[in-house]
């Protein structure tokens, strides 16, 4: 049934803190993760930072001050109330806060309060935390995502004292879920089981739990080194390693333990006089990159040594030619490779033929070592590449690579198998391991006895004893050693900037790689047993207990839902971006190997389920249409789902992808909205906001040197009510151009950022278009959403050229004149018939200081060339277009105190500037002039910090 009471409207449909949140989620994407950070537990994708999913959770339960006149009795009193709580938000996105108990307190009462009021009741006594949490265990609907993927919405729903529920498909993910979610309030407050646990420490939380992870994770390191230690041999610095790196010599005869091998993979020269010697395939020579400890391999042509050359490792200066050459290889991204030999060409073509028919070789170029000095590296050695050659498997995982070929190219050169991924030695070390998880459960459930646990249920049927425990250590473990093999197949690369392992999936796919590094289980490296243990103990090592009611599940969205009247956070695949259930096959085959006793409901099939995967693959469903039909129907069903469960009172959230291709290409009409958003309609949901979060960091290769629009758009929707009607296209437009100013004008105010403003404009505007029950066109069809996303982005340009009447006309000459031509120069003529238009003249503009003109030629006068010293109180012709180039001149010349001083002289020319720069910046984003867009931006982004600076000088404020 549609909801028919008038719900109070929460914080997230009014507004939201987003410069707090989003500097806190990109802070978590950009930087290096800090210790226990969820996302350590196990590789999964598009993984959202904590910082949004606990403030949108925060800000969808909680009443907006407006819903509450009689409470808040004036517009100064909502607004004040508004700031204590985006105050609150702010701490709260902050990850050093998650097991801060005053800030989660805090959190919980002003939810437990909103939930009270509309319970017409007094919450309880904010001092009284256990009260505050066990009204909300007892009255706060639960939060479910039926796309938990690793649990990121409901860990911070428990987090937030709430019933947290997470499903999905994907067993892996649900694993995940459950190590984060589940497995650690289980076992809160029990000490460790193993024998060298301290007797006098009290343990908090799981931090039982987590010391024993870290114990047992050394005991299966222990025990491998036994078994498989006389693979991975010490290097003996020599005179030969000192003779190639004269600043070895300290070292000499010293034995020191290998980090990783760096191998570089071969093909057969298809230059017949190199008689089918294997020739290498390498992406770059260079070992090292960093200021002062420049390190690469030279390859040297040697008729004695095996196929005709060796490697030999360099240090200290190199030449700009040198490091160049090195740079460049032996194979490039597009060219393919060449013989080091001939010279003869290797298209890939070849390379691929090669692989398929004969398969790919690989030779040892270097070895890097652990030495009191830092890590260094020494030439490869026989004794080195035979210990490699000497591990013979008797095991490996089964199942084929997906025929993905976006995310997957290795079958192209012959690796078909997963088993293909990795080398001998290092399927010897993962199958040891794997074994070694199985052994550890024993030796947990042998102490656990010893600890007097009860006897009772295992893990995955509810238990908490004995059995159980063991379970959940065994868990850890096994991910672990799914951390071992990310980080520890033929796949992964070694960072020359920073002198480390880089993982088998530095994007969402398993790429080929030409060059790779083995790393050592047994040393200091990601691909360390205890590196890895630790890594895995640490998320879950926190002091504060959680409420034990949270659960992860594995469940469809093409099957009725399991929780009832509940709030709805979720993050949905986004149409074909992610190929999910194909990637987590490379860990599905191991964790199957450990787990499948301890989870045997999650590991029924070989590979991960994908027939039901809700991805428009059209590799998987026959085509690109058939595949978005797919998606379409399952997206129509999900959300229909949602829709019956979903407690009306409170609006759904729904994270949503925004792909920078089809953004650049298509604006927001773009397919993968135009789907999404048409099944959201479908469903009699009202789109009622939508706002960017930068859940991506700048590191992504699409946002490298461009203003890369945010990755995620968190959309509001309500039930549509019963009582709603078709309207017409004409009523539709109407509607749409008479409130659609007034909503863009307060986005604005709001700090939006000039690259996100398309995307937050689909809020206010689809909110138009979803209220309706159909918009029909002329011949009764409904219109669909890519037509009214078009119509839209028509009124987004009539808005643009609206503003602009508010300007005066020296600007409107620049902004016109900018949209043609930029800051290139073009004729006199041309900047005549435009000057005439605004019933000025070109010398006119001139005078005002916003052209250059000379030799019949005009153009815009660079923000640089603009007079140092512009006043506006003395300038006896100001311009908007003036106050915004000066205003981005000093802040990024002088910073955001000289920005503000000039902000304070504005006055009331102030917010016109900040329209300008909006304006400015979408001019530049259709013409894809990224430098002079990315200043336009900057400023509208550094508007908050400059008002709040330049305020501490005036009594009314600017906006």
């Amino acid at each position: 049934m549609m909801h028919k009471k008038t719900c109070r409207k929460k914080l997230i449909e009014i507004a939201l803190p987003l410069k707090s949140i989003n500097c806190e989620a990109r802070r978590r994407k950009t930087g290096r993760a800090p210790k226990g950070y969820p996302t350590a537990i196990h590789k999964y994708w598009a993984q959202r930072p904590i910082a949004i999913c606990r403030a949108i959770i925060f800000c969808q339960l909680v009443d907006d001050p407006s819903a509450w006149p009689e409470k808040f009795t004036t517009k100064e009193a909502q607004e004040k109330e508004r700031t204590r709580l985006f105050d609150l938000i702010e701490q709260l996105s902050k990850w050093e806060n998650s097991a801060n108990e005053y800030i989660l307190n805090k959190a919980r009462f002003e939810i437990a309060r909103s939930i009270a009021w509309n319970r017409g009741e007094e919450p309880p006594a904010t001092e009284e935390p256990k009260q505050v949490l066990d009204y909300l265990q007892k009255y706060a609907p639960p939060v479910y995502d039926p796309f938990s993927g690793s649990g990121s919405i409901p860990l911070e729903a428990q987090r937030l004292g709430l019933r947290g529920y997470g499903s999905d498909l994907n067993p892996v993910a649900v694993l995940i879920g459950k190590a984060l979610v589940e497995i650690p309030p289980k076992f809160a407050g029990k000490p460790p089981v193993n024998p060298d646990r301290d007797p006098h420490v009290l343990w908090k939380g799981a931090q039982g739990l987590a010391n024993d992870v870290r114990y047992y994770g050394q005991w299966m390191r222990d025990k491998a080194w036994k078994r498989i230690g006389i693979f991975y041999p010490k290097v003996e610095i020599t005179q030969h390693d000192i003779c190639e790196q004269p600043l070895l010599e300290p070292l000499k005869g010293q034995k020191l333990k290998v980090v990783a091998w760096i191998w570089a993979r071969t093909v057969a020269s298809p230059n017949p006089t190199a008689n089918g010697a294997h020739v290498p395939l390498v992406s770059s020579f260079m070992l090292s990159t960093k200021d002062r400890k420049k390190v690469w391999v030279e390859p040297k042509i040697d008729r004695n040594a095996p196929d005709g050359y060796r490697f030999v490792v360099r240090s200290g200066r190199i030449s700009k030619e040198e490091e160049s050459k090195a740079n460049a290889g032996t194979i490039g991204k597009s060219t393919g490779g060449h013989c080091i030999l001939t010279g003869a060409p290797m298209p890939f073509t070849y390379i691929q033929e090669q692989g398929m028919i004969n398969g790919l070789g690989s030779r040892l170029m270097a070895i890097v070592v652990d030495s009191p000095h830092g890590r260094i590296y020494v030439s490869s050695t026989d004794e080195q590449e035979q210990s490699a050659a000497a591990a013979k498997p008797e095991w490996k995982p089964e199942g084929s690579l997906s025929n993905n070929l976006r995310n997957f190219n290795t079958p192209n050169y012959g690796m078909l198998r997963f088993a293909d991924l990795f080398t001998p030695r290092q399927l010897v070390a993962l199958t040891t391991f794997t074994d070694l998880v199985t052994e550890a459960r024993n030796e947990v459930l042998i102490a656990s006895r010893a600890a007097s646990l009860p006897s009772g249920f295992c893990l995955a049927e509810g238990g908490t004893g004995a059995e159980a425990y063991a379970d959940a250590v065994a868990t850890y473990l096994a991910f672990s050693i799914d951390r071992i093999a990310l980080n520890g197949s033929s796949l992964a690369g070694w960072r020359r900037d920073i002198d480390a392992l880089r993982d088998s999936m530095p994007r969402q796919a398993l790429p080929m790689s030409w060059d790779y590094a083995e790393g050592n289980p047994f040393g200091k490296s990601s691909c360390d047993v205890n590196t890895a243990s630790n890594a895995i103990a640490n998320c879950i090592d926190f002091p504060m207990e959680l409420p034990q009611t949270s659960r992860v599940f594995q469940a469809s969205v093409s099957e009725p839902l399991k929780i009832q009247n509940c709030v709805i956070s979720t993050d949905p695949p986004y149409y074909n971006n992610i190929a999910y259930a194909d990637l987590s096959d490379f860990f599905y085959v191991w964790l199957r190997r450990m787990l499948r006793v301890v989870w045997p409901e999650l590991f029924t099939t070989l590979l991960v389920p994908k027939a039901e995967e809700l991805v428009a693959a059209p590799y998987r469903h026959g085509g690109v249409q058939m595949a978005e039909d797919f998606f379409m129907h399952g997206m129509d069903n999900a959300l229909k789902q949602m829709a019956l469960v979903v407690n009306t009172e409170f609006p759904i959230t729904i994270y949503y992808a925004f792909k920078q291709s089809e953004a650049q290409k298509d604006g927001i009409s773009s397919t993968g909205w135009a789907t999404f958003l048409q099944a959201i309609a479908n469903n009699d949901l009202i789109i009622d906001g939508t706002w960017p979060m930068k859940s991506e960091g700048q590191t992504r290769s699409i946002a490298q040197g461009a203003n890369a629009l945010s990755t995620s758009i968190v959309l509001v929707c309500r039930r549509r009510l019963s009582s709603t009607h078709p309207t017409t296209r004409r009523e539709f437009l109407r509607t749409l151009k008479q409130e659609l100013p007034a909503a863009l004008k307060l986005l604005q105010q709001g700090n939006v950022a000039a690259v996100d403003m398309a995307q937050a404009s689909i809020g206010p505007s689809m909110e138009i278009f979803t209220r309706y029950a159909s918009v029909l066109e002329a011949d009764d069809s409904p219109m669909t959403i890519r037509t009214a996303l078009q119509l839209i982005n028509s009124a987004l340009d009539e808005f643009d050229d609206e503003q602009e009447g508010d300007y005066d006309e020296y600007t409107r000459f620049a902004v016109t004149w900018f949209k043609t031509h930029g800051m290139r120069t073009a004729e006199y003529g041309a900047a005549e018939t435009l000057a005439t238009a605004q019933n000025i003249s070109v010398d006119g503009v001139r005078q005002a200081g916003l052209i250059e003109s000379r030799r019949g030629k005009v153009r815009l006068l660079p923000r640089s060339d603009m007079p140092a010293d512009w006043d506006p109180d003395n300038d006896t012709r100001p311009t908007v277009w003036e106050a915004t180039q000066h205003l981005i001149r000093r802040l990024e010349g002088d910073g955001e105190p000289a920005a503000a001083e000039l902000l304070h002289r504005l006055g009331s020319g102030a917010d016109p500037a900040r329209n300008l720069a909006h304006r400015l910046y979408r001019i530049c984003e259709r013409n894809k002039w990224s430098d002079e867009g990315r200043a336009y931006n900057g400023l509208v982004i550094a508007w908050p910090e400059l008002v709040k600076l330049a305020q501490q000088d005036v009594e009314v404020p600017l906006i």
